[in-house]
């Protein structure tokens, strides 16, 4: 700015004493005036509005002006021997300070200057080039304080960033032990040698040891894991040690914890381990005590269980009556009537059906559910089933595939084998499996079809069924498989279930050693697989030799065991004969007089459902064999 105004000054000097041999090498022309006077104002307002924070930008606004100014001033008054050049050969260095953008500028201006003196006012170049390299020192002479100033930027930078970091890191620590403090779960962190490093307040308060008193303590003395029954565990089955050792997370909720006075508490245990699979650097355990949530699921499913069990029998009652009051052979109903009469056995049956879903969930919840293992042939099993299913496919108007195929020929006439799939697995865990997810894919597909495959590898037995019905939300899927979880949308609010097929079948699948998952789209369609562990041929036949040959024992055994009833009857039926065609009796034998006889009572049905063993007891009573007395041999 102070450039500016001295060129300013003198333009106006210049014009005011004329052009004299005194002033004639200080003269400036109106132009380079004008550009001065505009850069000087420009200056002037860019450093009075500019806020402090951005008064290096102003700066650069006057140098970037200042220097403009000066290169027009040098050109109009004489080029390479101008007596201004000497100020331009000062900017030179400034522009080192003021840093690269600068530096760039200031070559930038160089450059057209020494190509307007060669071009345009044909300067010779060995007049123009002692000119530029006057330009040149000055301009090196400022790259030792653009050096150096790019240097403390760039540490300042650094510093900044250092700064910014740590109070970053402070901050995100303050958050962390806020957020470990406030939670209700306890916390643990350890070193990879196990040593305790944190424990939060929770924790504290669960197993009774303060922070002073655990921290630097190896976790074993801190947090001491028990099986449910009490007893020790082993590292193996260590859900911390498994972190520490393999460095991968680990749970378990079948152990419990024992506090520092000696009680236990069931916990549900998390380990996540700290730092990446080269750099191992701890764990973080988090525990929580699930004592009384077990004991109400408990309490729940004993509730379920016995409820369950007292309701299923008067509900199959009401279903066979149901049943022969709908069957022509034993009763009359009109036309209304049996309309009735079919809806509320359809509901008696869907009743009876939840009643054992919900008691095969009991068992399977409380680990009771048998599996008894049998050879089975996979691809004739499920054919079976399916066939049993085709009639309600075919009441809703769908196409129902059953893909594998025995022996059959193709369209070419060659004769197509499809694999035998042997699996050792519970058949009747198998077959419910199997048709509930058929019976779901007919339930849920209003039209179109459904298919059922059966696929493997050496290893493994793959069953899908797939449909093409309402589909299944992203969202939903992951929680598909829990009990009593059922998709809310307008497309199945109309369609009747409970939320527990699903579960069960999981559920039935993991006795069975398989796996159950689900791949669909919304509005498209469902596919469900179950896979299952595959049985070699060698394997299956010798376990189907196993158990005929211990089929064959038990009918003998049970043969052996009936061959005394057997005589026991013949006995009595000769002896009902022989009441029936008496030998003449003597004549001074009495007859039976009618009073001597025991009246026959008529007792209701339902009293002999509700008591069966009371009315055998009272028939036996009632009913007596009177065989006449033999003559003795003579």
């Amino acid at each position: 700015m102070i450039i500016s105004g001295a060129i300013v000054g003198l333009c106006v000097w210049s014009y005011i004493t004329g052009a004299d041999a005194t002033n004639e090498r200080l003269f400036v022309p109106i132009i380079p005036g004008i550009f001065a006077a505009a850069a000087f104002i420009a200056a002037a307002v860019s450093y009075a509005i500019a806020p402090y924070h951005k008064l290096a930008m102003s700066c650069w606004l006057n140098y970037a002006l200042c220097c403009v100014t000066t290169a027009v001033l040098v050109v109009a008054t004489g080029g390479v021997h101008s007596p201004f050049m000497s100020l331009l050969v000062m900017l030179a260095p400034i522009a080192g300070v003021l840093g690269r953008q600068m530096v760039a500028l200031f070559g930038v201006l160089t450059i057209a200057f020494a190509a307007q003196q060669i071009i345009m006012e044909s300067t010779p170049v060995a007049q123009s080039l002692p000119i530029i390299a006057i330009l040149a020192i000055g301009f090196c002479a400022g790259l030792p304080f653009w050096l150096r100033q790019s240097a403390a930027a760039h540490d300042a930078a650094k510093d900044r960033s250092y700064q910014e970091l740590a109070t970053k890191l402070d901050k995100a620590a303050s958050t962390s032990e806020v957020v470990i403090n406030a939670i209700g779960d306890g916390v643990l962190a350890l070193d990879d040698k196990g040593t305790v490093k944190l424990i939060n307040p929770a924790a504290q308060q669960m197993i009774g040891w303060g922070e002073q008193d655990a921290v630097g303590f190896n976790y074993k003395t801190i947090l001491k894991l028990q099986t449910s029954t009490g007893t020790d565990i082993s590292d193996s089955t260590n859900p911390v040690m498994i972190a520490l050792s393999n460095n991968k997370p680990a749970k378990d909720d079948t152990l419990s914890v024992q506090t520092q006075s000696g009680k236990s508490f069931l916990a549900y245990i998390s380990v996540s381990p700290i730092g990446t699979d080269d750099a191992h650097d701890g764990v973080i355990v988090v525990f929580r005590d699930i004592t009384a949530e077990r004991r109400d699921e408990r309490q729940r499913a004993e509730f379920v269980s016995t409820a369950s069990h007292e309701m299923r029998t008067p509900v199959a009652s009401i279903e066979g009556y149901l049943g022969l009051a709908l069957n022509p052979q034993t009763a009359s109903v009109d036309d209304r009537a049996r309309n009735y009469i079919a809806k509320a056995h359809e509901a008696a049956q869907h009743l009876g059906r939840l009643f054992s879903d919900l008691l095969d969930i009991s068992k399977a919840d409380d680990h009771r559910l048998k599996n008894d293992p049998h050879i089975v042939d996979v691809i004739s099993f499920v054919g079976d089933i399916t066939e049993g299913l085709k009639p309600r496919a075919d009441e809703k108007g769908l196409t129902f595939i059953y893909r594998p195929t025995h022996n059959e020929e193709n369209e070419d006439g060659a004769k197509q084998v499809s694999p035998i799939f042997y699996a050792n697995v519970d058949n009747d865990h198998l077959r419910e499996i199997v048709q509930n997810l058929i019976e779901n894919a007919i339930k849920y597909t209003p039209a179109g079809s459904v298919a059922v495959d059966v696929t493997g590898d050496e290893k493994r037995i793959t069953i899908s069924v797939s449909d093409t019905g309402i589909g299944i939300p992203r969202e939903d899927q992951a929680h598909l498989f829990q009990k009593f979880y059922r998709v809310d949308n307008s497309d199945t609010r109309e369609i009747n279930g409970t939320g527990l097929g699903l579960y069960l079948c999981r559920r039935l699948t993991e006795t069975i050693g398989g796996r159950l998952w689900v791949e669909s789209e919304y509005k498209k369609g469902s596919t469900f697989f179950v896979s299952i562990p595959r049985a070699d041929n060698v394997t299956a036949q010798r376990l189907i030799k196993e158990s005929a040959f211990k089929a064959s024992i038990a009918a003998t055994k049970a043969q052996q065991q009936n061959q005394p009833l057997a005589q026991n009857t013949a006995q009595a039926a000769l002896a009902v004969q022989s009441s029936s065609n008496p030998e003449p009796q003597p004549i001074d034998t009495p007859p039976a007089t009618p009073d001597t006889q025991t009246p026959y009572t008529n007792t209701p049905l339902s009293s002999i459902e509700a008591n069966p063993e009371q009315y055998i007891k009272q028939l036996r009573q009632q009913v007596s064999l009177s065989v006449p007395p033999r003559d003795p041999p003579k």
